[in-house]
């Protein structure tokens, strides 16, 4: 079982590439949050069940959100890569697909039909990369992507079948973090990595805010390198 191809595409830029699939091990299990708003129950298949993943310590959580309403738990990842996808019964990984919400509104599900193979994160020693397996694009922000001292948010566009590290472990540290950041949408959190399926958001578009996008990821990376 192995994911579609492309893996081979030549990189539009230097902070883009293919990523190397040959050796990725996909898994994940879940633990229930208790500080998020608006947690919706769902349906989960725990696919880390042998003795050796509960042992490992874990890289990160993931949590889905559709506008302002997280859906389902949050996932934490052990491995050292995970398979965020939607419907695809191939190989293990976070299904979107299993997580329910009532009266979901027809752009959530129109979004939710272009995930299909959704996204691949990994955790590779100079950071945390994400790889596009979907047939659209994904927008992706995170603190060591923006621009430092500037306070306009930064979103890169990733199409199909490229990777982009989406995390900089050292770039992280060298980053000043200040309390008193203003951020319109919510709280800032420098361990975080926020990734919205097909639709875009920020300056250049008419979605200001994350939580004006129907499906997206929070990815809540460990301190634990």
């Amino acid at each position: 079982e192995s994911p579609p191809p492309p893996y081979s595409r030549l990189s539009p830029n230097d902070e883009q590439k293919p990523l190397d699939l040959s050796d990725s091990t996909l898994s994940y299990t879940e633990t229930e949050a208790t500080n998020s708003p608006n947690v919706t129950p769902g349906e989960f298949s725990d696919a880390s069940t042998s003795p050796d993943a509960v042992k490992r310590s874990h890289w990160c959580n993931v949590a889905y959100w559709e506008h302002r309403t997280r859906v389902g738990r949050l996932y934490t990842v052990y491995e050292q890569s995970v398979s965020i996808f939607y419907d695809l019964p191939q190989g293990n990984g976070f299904c979107l697909g299993q997580l329910n919400l009532e009266n979901r509104s027809e752009t959530v599900r129109r979004t939710r039909s272009k995930i299909g193979y959704g996204i691949l994160l990994s955790k590779e020693p100079d950071g945390v990369w994400a790889y596009n397996r979907s047939e659209h694009p994904i927008f992706v922000n995170s603190p060591t992507l923006d621009i430092p001292n500037c306070r306009t948010l930064i979103v890169r566009k990733v199409m199909p079948g490229y990777s982009i590290k989406v995390f900089d472990y050292e770039k992280s540290c060298l980053l000043q973090h200040t309390a008193d950041l203003d951020y319109a949408d919510g709280p800032y959190d420098p361990n975080s990595v926020r990734i919205s399926f097909a639709k875009g958001w920020g300056p250049c578009y008419s979605r200001q805010f994350i939580t004006s996008c129907p499906c997206w990821l929070e990815i809540l990376l460990s301190n634990n390198r």
